[in-house]
């Protein structure tokens, strides 16, 4: 399912984002703000191997090779989990999204359906006690 891609040093992945989806992500990510050694690795790399982990459910140690390597992966996930970039850069996709479509920027109301979340019809405690036993163990 991994092609090479003309310009690229890596494979591509199905998560992999796009060239379109790049552009539109790339100017929410902080930038560094400390003086230090250079990055070894470009934003899209890591977000498109944070993509890969959440899309196949792979460990980051499975990480591919051609991949970012995991601790740097991992370490900036947390880094941005931390700093709730990606809360912003989703915020910032739906405001431009519903403006796209017509609608104003932030949402007027909220809706809450109480039949999402399937409960059990039966209160109570429940397990195996002494009564259980004993009708299993007079059935036939």
């Amino acid at each position: 399912m991994a092609c090479i891609l003309k310009g690229m040093d890596h494979l591509s992945y199905p998560p992999d984002l796009t060239d379109k989806e790049w552009h539109l992500i790339e100017p929410l990510i902080p930038r560094v703000s400390k003086p230090g050694r250079p990055r070894k690795y470009s934003w899209r790399a890591i977000l498109n191997a944070i993509f890969y982990v959440l899309r196949t459910g792979c460990q980051w140690r499975f990480l591919p090779h051609d991949f970012p390597k995991w601790k740097a992966t991992y370490h900036y996930l947390w880094r941005w989990r931390k700093e709730k970039t990606g809360e912003r850069i989703h915020t910032r996709l739906r405001e431009r999204l519903r403006v796209a479509l017509g609608r104003e920027a932030q949402p007027s109301a909220g809706i809450v359906d109480s039949q999402s979340v399937k409960t059990t019809g039966v209160g109570g405690e429940r397990g195996y006690g002494q009564c259980t036993t004993v009708i299993w163990k007079s059935i036939p």
